[in-house]
This record gives C-alpha cells, structure tokens and sequence, in this order.
C-alpha cells in the first residue's frame, strides 16, 4: 500500500537503528551485533523492574534478541526500533509473570550496584511531584521505588518503564502494548497517581511506604 510504503520510509529516515534492522534483515550480522550493543543493557534493566530478577531479566532479554534474529526476514519497519523490541520484550515479560504468579513471590532488590539506580532515583522525585526535603541515602530511596513499582499492576509498571526510561511516546507505548493511546494516557495517570501518593511522604519525612 502506498501509505504504508510512506510511513516505512518516513520510519527508516529518523530511526538509525531502522537502518540498521533493515540491514540484519539482509544477513548483516555485524548489524546485528551492533542492535545488541545499543539495546542490551537498557533491555534487561526495564526487564528485571517488570520481572523483579536480574538473571531473569537477562535470560528474558538472551530470547528477545533470538527472536529478533529469527524473525528477521519478516522484519517491517513499520515503528521505530525500540518500539518493535519492547513489543516482544513486553509479551515475554507478561509470559514469564504469568509463571511466576501460581507462587506469587514479589522480589524487591535493594542492590545499590543494580543498574537503573540513578532513573529509579529521578523517578521517584519525578512521580511525587516534588524535591525531597531530606537526604535520602540513594540505595534505600531505589528500594523504596521498586517497592512501589512492584505493587502497580503490571501492564501500569511497563507503561511507566518505557515512558521514563526509554522515553518513548503515549503512541509508541500503545504500539508496544497492543493498546490505544488514550489507554496508555490512562494508565500512565493511575500509575504516577499511585507513585505519588507512596513515595510522597517518604521524600518528605522519611516514612516508610506503605504497599498492600
């Protein structure tokens, strides 16, 4: 279809990393390899915040790169790049949650050397709406934040993952998740709500937060 045809084309422009699946596509595996390069290390860190396990989060991200790879000769650059990844990342997110929840365990990793700490921190203050009025050791304040994050649903976790630490779009998002813009508009609105109303008195009192 010329419209998609368009779009295709619009996409390759402003996605480097387009070019460069289209490249994969064509047997490049040094593409490949630079795909892997770009993304690894942002794709297990959203990954072990939705799952709650590093080695998981990264076995996760070894089959999300496999598939990529697989399925190369399929591969439309019909969004961006990132877009395309965090959809298979989200429905194996979502596999691997279903098999975890018959033992319902929730992790919390209060590592202080895990990736992501400095955006955990960000995060926090981001989603209470304000500075903190006192100084928060950073190991206990990223604790407190995937505390709260485990205790959104999860499709609201993803949301907030991929628009906070991957920066995309309200559309992007949606495409990822298989949902409607406004959906994710709504979603992303319950989440920072809930954000907020746990963390808020721990930035500005040092009160624990209270998760169900």
């Amino acid at each position: 279809m010329p419209g998609s045809a368009a779009s295709s084309a619009a996409v390759k422009l402003i996605d480097p990393d387009v070019r460069l699946m289209l490249q994969v596509r064509e047997g490049n595996a040094a593409a490949f390899e630079e795909l892997v390069v770009r993304y690894q290390d942002r794709l297990v860190c959203v990954l072990e915040h939705l799952v709650g396990s590093r080695a998981l989060a990264e076995d996760l991200a070894q089959e999300v790169f496999l598939r990529v790879y697989r399925n190369r000769d399929r591969y439309t650059p019909d969004a961006k790049f990132c877009t395309y990844l965090f959809t298979i990342a989200n429905h194996l997110a979502a596999n691997a949650l279903r098999d975890q929840s018959r033992r319902r365990e929730v992790q919390v990793v209060a590592d202080p050397s895990a990736s992501g700490a400095t955006s955990l921190d960000e995060l926090a203050i981001a989603a209470s709406g304000q500075l903190p009025t006192r100084v928060a050791d950073k190991a206990e304040l990223c604790a407190m934040v995937r505390q709260a994050l485990g205790a959104l649903s999860e499709r609201q976790r993803m949301a907030v993952l991929l628009n906070k630490f991957e920066g995309m779009s309200y559309a992007e998002i949606a495409a990822a998740m298989d949902l409607t813009p406004e959906a994710v508009k709504s979603l992303l609105a319950r989440a920072r709500e809930h954000l907020r109303q746990v963390l808020e008195p721990y930035l500005s009192s040092g009160q624990q937060p209270q998760v169900d």
